[in-house]
């Protein structure tokens, strides 16, 4: 009782319960098209400037998905979460992902097209 060890659940003091980042606001109203090809060009890119290519492609799986499957691939993937709105994370081997909100979330001020 009072023990530090004694609070893991899992085993693993580097697992976060991960969750959507909080509302944001985009720097003017975007439609989801526009949503769509900022997401694309932010993956499209990311590997370049570092990382491992798996890890991004898992972060974007995550991103991409419900939250309990996110969690699933977060965890199955090795990476360490440091903000639990997955906006930073890293490797195993210490390399640094940052993700926009855009990739992780809808802003509030989004054009809704029909």
């Amino acid at each position: 009782m009072g023990c530090t060890g004694s609070k893991r659940t899992r085993g693993d003091e580097n697992v976060k319960k991960i969750r959507k980042p909080k509302p944001w606001k985009h720097s003017e109203p975007i439609t989801r098209t526009q949503l769509k090809q900022m997401r694309d060009e932010f993956w499209d890119t990311a590997p370049h400037y570092g990382g491992q290519r798996e890890m991004w492609d898992a972060l974007r799986v995550a991103a991409e998905s419900e939250l309990t499957h996110a969690q699933a691939i977060i965890n199955s993937a090795g990476v360490i979460v440091q903000n639990d709105d997955l906006t930073i994370c890293y490797d195993e081997r210490g390399a640094k992902y940052e993700l926009p909100k855009y990739v992780l979330s809808e802003p509030i001020n989004m054009i809704h097209e029909n």
